[in-house]
């Protein structure tokens, strides 16, 4: 039946990408690097190490996810092919829209397999940071920086990812001031990175009696978070270190402690805080990684050699070079100014639909296709 026929050709048209998906996962060499990894596992002393021991099944752990994710997709293709071809050849449409469904996972999921062939940076891998900061505005700019504070949060609950709250400034009348989370999960500043700049919002204000519509900025800053194995030397005697009394949403977003840590970098004046954990020093720890992270994202980002390298207050992100635009009103439509994908669905965007901007990104990246900033 034509139908079939059709779904059938267009399966067919997803095999040669799906054979190039294996070289360019590099799934002989996962699976070498498994098996040396279980026999490491397999040694009397394995544990004497606990670190050691951690770090060699996480890595195992990954792999296998990937390797089991590849095999996976292969299954789909076969089981829905055979699906089509018994449908066709028993003239059955009732099949058809499970045929269609199907086929639609596998594209799905060899799309999702392709882009993370294409997170290759060094730091691709490790769990997010995210900082959020309202601009210029006043009530509406920091309703806007809450709103994006949960766009991110359903994005992570959408992909399985745990999110913390490590700091969380409250703003005067509604939404925030700053606020910072912690995302774990594999890629996720892999995933995330793109999503480092300037976001413009355009609606009608509800804090404005006359109704009328507002611009208002609020600026995130992603950054990889940076654990014991990369080394980052930091002189003691350029971070000062100051404490304050916790404050959050309602209680919910932290615990509300005496003890929360605001971590200076003199020579370059960035600041991270955390207010999360429950003790001075436990917070301390938390906020030295973030200084870490953020040390070695911009050192990474501006190619510099040594952290060192790094002078004067960092301000990198520049109000008015917006990376994208959600517009609420005169109509509704999220707009990325380097990628040009769009998405009028912005209810969907605002919980947390993001993966179509995320991809072009990385597929723009990819390509060196990137635009400029723009209004």
């Amino acid at each position: 039946m034509l139908q079939f026929e059709e779904l059938k050709q267009e399966l067919s048209g997803l095999e040669p990408s799906i054979r190039d998906l294996e070289g360019a996962l590099g799934l002989k060499a996962m699976q070498n690097e498994v098996a040396e990894l279980d026999m490491k596992a397999s040694e009397p002393n394995f544990w004497d190490d606990q670190e050691r021991s951690q770090k060699v099944l996480q890595r195992s752990s990954m792999l296998k996810n990937k390797i089991a994710a590849y095999e996976g997709l292969k299954q789909a293709y076969e089981d829905t092919m055979a699906l089509i071809e018994l449908a066709d050849e028993e003239g059955d449409l009732s099949l058809l829209p499970e045929a269609q469904e199907e086929l639609g996972k596998v594209r799905d999921s060899l799309e999702s397999q392709r882009l993370e062939t294409l997170l290759t940076g060094e730091y691709d891998s490790k769990n997010a940071i995210l900082t959020f900061h309202a601009g210029a505005g006043g009530t509406e700019a920091m309703d806007w920086a809450e709103m994006l504070y949960r766009m991110y949060c359903r994005w992570s609950e959408r992909h399985g990812y745990k999110v913390t709250t490590l700091d969380y400034l409250e703003g005067d009348e509604a939404g925030l001031k700053s606020a910072s989370i912690l995302i774990e999960g594999e890629n996720a500043y892999g995933f995330l990175k793109s999503e480092n700049g300037v976001h413009r919002l355009v609606r009608v204000s509800p804090f404005d009696a006359s109704g009328r519509r507002h611009t208002s900025f609020a600026s995130l800053e992603v950054m990889p978070e940076i654990d014991d194995s990369v080394d980052v030397e930091i002189n003691p005697d350029d971070i000062k270190m100051e404490v304050y009394r916790a404050s959050g949403a309602g209680g919910q977003k932290v615990n509300k402690t005496s003890s929360a840590v605001r971590l200076i970098h003199i020579p370059t004046g960035i600041v991270v805080s955390c207010q999360v954990e429950r003790s001075q020093y436990q917070n301390r720890d938390v906020a030295m990684r973030m200084l870490k992270s953020k040390l070695v994202e911009i050192k990474e980002r501006e190619n510099l050699e040594r952290i060192e390298d790094i002078k004067g207050d960092q301000k990198e992100i520049a109000w008015g070079s917006q990376i994208r635009s959600y517009v609420f009103m005169p109509y509704t439509l999220a707009k990325d100014h380097r990628t040009g994908f769009e998405n009028g669905n912005i209810n969907a965007v605002m919980d947390g639909d993001l993966d179509g901007f995320i991809n072009a990104y990385l597929k723009a990246q990819s390509l060196g296709t990137l635009g400029d900033y723009g209004d």
